[in-house]
């Protein structure tokens, strides 16, 4: 995605219906999210956190959830299960004029062959800013300035899928030339929906004491370690994080975000963006926008949350 792409959006496709299951709306709902958007008087979204995967690990990935219930002790239906043509113009109804291809892996001798994915999906998905993984393995040093070569502007990292600690020795390399290249990395390193064996503020911690330019973006506020990842993020200028499902009511029931914090989210207008976790939602992309409105921070911060502050990240 070039800086044009984000800067000045060509217009949005005008509502059709969208096939999906009984709870998806379609174009009912497609009106709706697009009527958030331009009542803010926005040209669109920007989506920093939603997942576009070789079919085969989509797939994997949707039987993970489909099992999920004894895991997180709920149901998690997938919202937005259809073939990817079907999910990239539900994007494209709704307004978002960039998104992400958020990829990871869960094994070694995995991450190179996603990265490829990734280059060919950005090519063919001009609206998707190009995304890349890593994993702790010795040829990580090689394929990611190879990603960044190839023209990645995100990576994702998945702490608790890939079970390795984001202070591996052998993400020493990596780290390195991401911080050097700035580019950011979407991390899920929080300890919801599921704690993993190296989630939580204290890896990060250590590692951002390590590589203070890090432009890391922490994935769903680092629920439900929300404040010290929020601490984080004030210690550190260059760590922003992602409202992927936190405030909606499927999190809140769960992992409710402190109100006593609502002011720090304010001090950190210009670096919260705004994720939907697409299409693997257990509810409706517009409870994911509603649900950032409702915390009352004003029109501004909604604005900056949901549009400004995702393509003058990728402007750049």
């Amino acid at each position: 995605m070039s800086p044009a792409d984000v800067s000045e959006p060509t217009d949005v496709p005008e509502p059709t219906d969208v096939p999906g299951p009984s709870d998806f709306s379609g174009s009912t709902e497609i009106a709706a999210v697009r009527a958030f958007w331009q009542d803010l008087r926005l040209q669109g979204l920007f989506d920093v956190h939603t997942h576009f995967m070789p079919k085969n690990v989509m797939d994997k990935v949707w039987a993970y959830f489909d099992g999920a219930g004894p895991l997180t002790g709920m149901a998690w239906p997938i919202t937005y299960r259809h073939d990817e043509d079907v999910r990239l113009n539900t994007l494209r109804q709704f307004g978002v004029r960039g998104f992400t291809s958020m990829i990871y892996p869960h094994k070694p001798d995995m991450a190179a062959w996603l990265d490829s994915w990734g280059t060919q999906f950005a090519q063919r998905t001009p609206d998707c800013v190009h995304t890349a993984t890593f994993y702790p393995e010795e040829s990580a040093a090689t394929y990611v300035p190879a990603a960044l070569a190839e023209g990645a502007r995100i990576f994702k990292s998945h702490i608790q899928v890939g079970n390795y600690s984001p202070n591996d020795p052998l993400l020493d390399p990596v780290w390195g030339i991401i911080e050097d290249a700035s580019v950011p990395v979407v991390i899920h390193c929080g300890s919801g929906p599921s704690p993993g064996t190296h989630t939580g503020p204290g890896p990060i911690a250590e590692l951002l004491a390590r590589f203070p330019r890090l432009p890391l973006i922490i994935a769903h506020m680092g629920m439900p370690e929300y404040q010290a990842f929020l601490e984080l993020a004030e210690r550190y200028p260059d760590v922003r994080l992602d409202t992927t499902m936190a405030f909606t009511d499927f999190a809140e029931a769960s992992w409710p975000f402190p109100p006593a914090e609502k002011p720090r989210l304010l001090d950190l207008q210009d670096r919260i963006l705004f994720g939907s976790d697409f299409p693997n939602i257990p509810y409706s992309y517009l409870d994911a926008l509603t649900a950032v409105q409702r915390l009352d921070l004003g029109d501004d911060w909604v604005r900056d949350v949901c549009y400004h502050n995702g393509t003058r990240l990728f402007a750049r």
